[in-house]
């Protein structure tokens, strides 16, 4: 009894790291950012930034972490191109650099999402299919929408970044790139969720109980 007492700790204990993983992966970039409002510190933010790419790509955990494990050349690229950013923010300790940063991630997350919808499946269905392998036709239409919804969250939120970058005051561009626009995302999130139980899910179960 005590190999097996002993390796359900240990999973319960990888377990509970992983979570404190992703809650801390989930806010550290935010609250990065929103330290602009304080550290007058490019160099220093941009390196965190640098780091924070990486160590997603490395040790992140969950669904985004599966993901970032499993990137194509798209992503790559994508990546390469926030941890160009990055690098040259530390390089040149630019505050106008470092505000662009978030409307280039807004452009990241566009090509990410947007390449697969040219070439499949969607984004959200390989997150939905990390946790349901088997979908249904009706739910890789629905997760084919909700990419294309957020395709144009990420091409609208990065346009009004950019705006926030070129003419907004240090503290109102860290205010609404570290927090209103991550409160954007969690409507979105949410919207979703209710729409897909509301609407999504009983006209799938009406569907299939007129096919039977």
């Amino acid at each position: 009894m005590q190999p097996q007492t002993a390796r359900t700790g240990d999973d319960a204990h990888r377990s509970w790291t992983g979570l404190a993983l992703n809650v801390v992966f989930k806010l550290a970039y935010p609250a990065v950012i929103l330290c602009g409002w304080f550290w007058n510190a490019p160099r220093y933010i941009g390196c965190l930034l640098f780091v924070l790419i990486w160590l997603q790509r490395c040790a992140g955990t969950g669904v985004v972490g599966a993901s970032l494990r499993t990137l194509t050349r798209v992503d790559w690229a994508v990546g390469f191109m926030l941890s160009a950013a990055s690098a040259a923010i530390v390089w040149t300790d630019s505050e106008r650099l470092l505000h662009i940063y978030p409307s280039l991630v807004n452009l990241g997350l566009l090509i990410a999402f947007g390449s697969t919808l040219v070439r499949g499946p969607s984004m959200i269905e390989k997150f939905a299919r990390i946790r349901t392998p088997d979908l249904s036709e009706p739910a890789v239409r629905h997760t084919r929408r909700v990419t294309q919804i957020w395709c144009a969250f990420f091409a609208a939120n990065g346009l009004f970044s950019l705006y926030t970058a070129l003419y907004w005051p240090r503290e109102a561009w860290s205010l609404y790139n570290g927090a209103i626009a991550y409160g954007l995302i969690g409507v979105l999130l949410v919207g979703e969720i209710v729409w897909r139980y509301l609407v999504i899910l009983p006209r799938a179960r009406r569907m299939e109980a007129e096919a039977s």
